[in-house]
């Protein structure tokens, strides 16, 4: 007989059955609506939504079901908890398969909405359906559209030519944080350079405040998404040179983090792609740099800034002087050098830069050590120096060691003689919105020839989509909006004369940047949100998604919260609390694909076992963060594990309220310390553990029925129900199943969470084995509390332990408390 034949014939639990009559009592019952009445303390629980590509997979099985777990833990505990659902579901995905289908992307993107939905509702989730919304519904973009204003009026939404990243399969430009080892995120294609009008939003301007606000997060975010955003918004200290120019009226302003190397710069580098590089060339090498400028954008920025690729550039006919030394330095443009960091230009230290030696070594460009480190002159070893040493060939430095000391005079000295300033700056470049696509959010202003870029009034909004639909959607290197004539002109509300509306749409990221403030009033019609539903409910207590969003959405949302408070419209400027990441599902060491056929079908998984066994293979899998192998998991032994669950409560005969002090002792120690322990768990999210004691409860409760007191203790109904609440968390139906039969009123997520009796949980006592040098020395009854130092003093006095020391001192004592305690003495 196979395992499935085993599954489905197997007496006991029906989880088809129980999936089936407890979706409908939730829904009759409204049972995961907050009574948000001020009766208890408010939680909100959110994870990141979906999009709707289609049915759901087992990345989503995983990651909705650890908010699930805070949300019914925090029910439980008696807070008023919302926990709320929709759709991210404006996207390119839906315009190709309208192309490919000859349809509006809206068919396929809410047909999928609806098959996720009920595959949702089947997966037992503790969702307040009322909230739920859609991005692509015109009552929700068109708070998009009114914030998008606000951002304009407010001067942080603003238009700007430049060059941006093409993607030349999608048809559309990218953010920065979009382009992922040179290439799109989305369909992998190399990315490149374009020159385009584009909407930016000026996130720059909170760069400090979102580095500062990150101390609110520590110990509640997880270090390495916070490590990811302050490297991508990347700090640096150092200074700003300008840089005259003999002819030019402006000079060339440089930063650099290493102004005390100054003396060492002997020449100047453009980004070919920048602007000033076309303001800089002369006329005479102006075709060769023209020439070299379209080499430039059909290489993508990784290859760039490669460290083999040979050092390319073009001289541009003009020097640049050291403020320091007066010397000429040529003015050179070159691919190593982006036109997005700083002002596109960098002086050139090729004694202690080796992308700058390389080139100055390339184009016979001169070589100045300006810093002895002992490892010999870079113009000789072809090695630059980056380390510290001694200041030489730098007049007012030499002699001195200490870099800091360096930078601060050059700073000084450049300050005294006007010629440049201490300057902090950032990695971090504003945020390009634009897209030339059809299914988004379309920008709500007009271009008037009189007026220039004029917002739509208000009353307007929303500003919808026209109809277009199957090959009217092709990308075409513009917006398909470009091309819906009726739809683009329009009058200038300014002065009515004629205008045209703006073709793009925005990034689906403006989108998700704030639909958790929607959530709290999502049938507003008048306002953005209710400023006092906002206030009861948010910030967010418990977000959950993947660590992939820590430098594009959540940094987004950070920044947008931060302008919201600016704006008055909240008084925080963090929206989540805590976050919680989940890993990735992969199967036989790979992550899931089609091409590869390691694919597993999700909804297969839940015919063969049931939603509960799915649950709780995910739970018990790992810790929440790491990524778990589907090939390693056993389902099938999770829903054996569920029947055993289930049949405790058939084997309880005690009466609801029998007294559990007059039942057994031991059973209510090992009790009320397993739930002790699960509440511990569930507080640091190690909800792994919290399966595993679930299933010590389970054990010793079957072992009390069968070969101690039996069903009729009280102590094993109390146990039972310990263990079903606990269940519910995890695997909701059969704890439903399990809580009628033991005579409860539904629903056992009606139900409060146990007390434990302190004296009980710290009365348990085990066996502490104490070890020397890997052999078992001595037994030592303990409490279950026990304190690891106490545990260890207790260790180190056993006579059996000092026997095996023979005076010899201790060099570690690992303790494993209460179980174990390893002496390692010295040698």
């Amino acid at each position: 007989m196979t395992e499935r034949d085993a599954v489905a014939t197997r007496p006991g639990y029906d989880p088809v059955a129980a999936q089936n009559r407890w979706q409908a009592y939730w829904a009759e019952h409204d049972t995961f609506r907050p009574r948000d009445d001020g009766s208890a303390e408010r939680r909100y629980v959110l994870d990141m939504f979906p999009y709707p590509s289609g049915d759901l997979h087992m990345g989503h099985a995983e990651a909705f079901v650890m908010g699930d777990v805070v949300a019914r833990y925090w029910r439980l505990r008696g807070y008023d908890v919302m926990h709320p659902l929709g759709w991210d579901s404006f996207g390119l995905p839906a315009e190709n398969a309208a192309i490919a289908h000859d349809t509006h992307p809206a068919q396929w993107t809410y047909a999928n909405i609806e098959t996720q939905a009920r595959s949702f509702r089947r997966y037992g989730l503790s969702v307040d359906w009322s909230r739920r919304l859609h991005t692509s519904d015109p009552e929700y973009y068109r708070w998009t559209q009114w914030l998008f204003l606000q951002f304009f009026h407010r001067g942080l939404a603003y238009r700007k030519a430049s060059y941006v990243n093409w993607c030349p399969s999608c048809q559309t430009v990218l953010a920065n944080e979009q382009v992922v080892q040179g290439a799109c995120e989305r369909c992998h294609s190399t990315v490149t350079k374009r020159q385009l009008t584009q909407w930016y939003f000026r996130i720059t301007e909170y760069a400090q405040r979102l580095l500062d606000d990150m101390e609110q997060l520590e110990g509640l975010w997880p270090d390495r998404v916070l490590a990811m955003q302050r490297n991508w918004i990347g700090r640096s200290e150092g200074a700003t040179v300008r840089f005259e120019v003999p002819g030019r009226q402006q000079p060339i302003e440089v930063f650099t983090t290493r102004p005390d190397t100054l003396y060492g710069a002997t020449f100047m580098v453009v980004a070919p792609d920048a602007d000033l590089a076309a303001e800089l060339v002369t006329e005479e090498r102006r075709a060769e740099f023209e020439a070299y400028l379209e080499r430039t954008k059909q290489v993508s920025e990784i290859e760039r800034q490669s460290t083999e690729r040979p050092k390319t550039g073009v001289f541009l006919g003009c020097q640049a002087v050291n403020p320091l030394t007066g010397h000429p330095m040529p003015i050179w443009a070159a691919d190593y050098v982006l036109s997005e960091y700083g002002t596109g230009a960098i002086m050139a230290v090729p004694a202690h830069d080796q992308r700058d030696l390389d080139f100055a070594l390339a184009h016979d460009l001169p070589v100045q050590m300006v810093i002895d480190t002992g490892q010999g002159d870079p113009a000789q070893t072809g090695q630059a120096t980056a380390g510290d040493g001694l200041y030489v060939n730098s007049e007012i430095l030499d002699g001195l060691t200490n870099k800091a000391d360096g930078i601060a005079a050059i700073n000084a000295k450049l300050t005294r003689d006007g010629s440049g300033q201490a300057t902090v700056t950032y990695r971090l470049r504003d945020w390009l919105i634009s897209r030339q696509r059809f299914w988004g959010c379309p920008i709500p202003i007009v271009h008037c020839p009189s007026h220039g870029e004029v917002a739509v009034p208000e009353d307007q909004l929303p500003i919808e989509l026209p109809d277009l639909r199957g090959a009217a959607l092709a990308p075409k290197g513009v917006s398909p909006l470009a091309s819906a004539t009726d739809w683009v002109q329009t009058v200038c509300p300014t002065c009515g004369g004629p205008a045209t509306r703006d073709a793009d749409t925005m990034d689906t990221f403006v989108d998700s940047s704030w639909y958790y403030f929607r959530y709290c009033s999502p049938g507003d019609q008048e306002r953005v949100f209710d400023p006092d539903q906002v206030a009861r409910w948010m910030p967010v207590d418990q977000y959950v998604g993947g660590v992939e969003h820590a430098i594009l959405h959540l940094l987004y949302s950070r920044f947008f919260t931060k302008v919201l408070q600016d704006l008055g419209l909240i008084d925080f400027g963090e929206p989540f609390v805590r976050l919680l990441n989940q890993g990735q599902v992969i199967n036989q060491g790979k992550a899931m694909s089609k091409s590869l056929g390691n694919g597993v079908d999700l909804g297969q998984q839940i015919d063969r076992y049931g939603v509960d066994a799915i649950r709780t293979t995910m739970v018990f899998a790992g810790p929440p963060e790491d990524d778990i192998d589907w090939a390693d998991l056993s389902p099938g032994a999770n829903l054996r594990f569920l029947q055993r669950a289930w049949r405790l409560a058939q084997d309880v005969s005690s009466p609801v309220g029998a007294d559990p002090a007059s039942g057994d002792p031991a059973l209510r120690r090992v009790s009320h310390r397993i739930l002790g322990e699960i509440g511990d768990l569930l507080e640091s999210r190690r909800f792994n553990v919290v399966v595993a004691r679930i299933m010590e409860l389970v054990n010793a409760t079957r072992k009390a029925i069968d070969s101690g007191p039996g069903g009729a203790d009280p102590a094993v109904r109390e146990a039972t129900e310990f263990a079903t609440v606990a269940l519910s968390l995890i695997a909701p139906y059969v704890a439903e199943e399990m809580w009628q039969a033991l005579g409860r009123p539904a629903s056992v997520a009606d139900a409060s969470w146990p007390e434990v009796d302190p004296a009980l949980r710290a009365a348990e006592r085990v066996t502490m084995v104490v070890q020397v040098q890997g052999k078992v020395r001595a037994k030592i009854e303990v409490p279950a509390d026990i304190d690891p130092a106490e545990a260890e003093r207790l260790a180190l006095a056993e006579a059996g332990v000092q026997r095996a020391l023979a005076g010899r001192a201790v060099a570690k004592v690992i303790v494993r408390a209460p179980k174990m305690v390893s002496i390692v003495p010295v040698a």
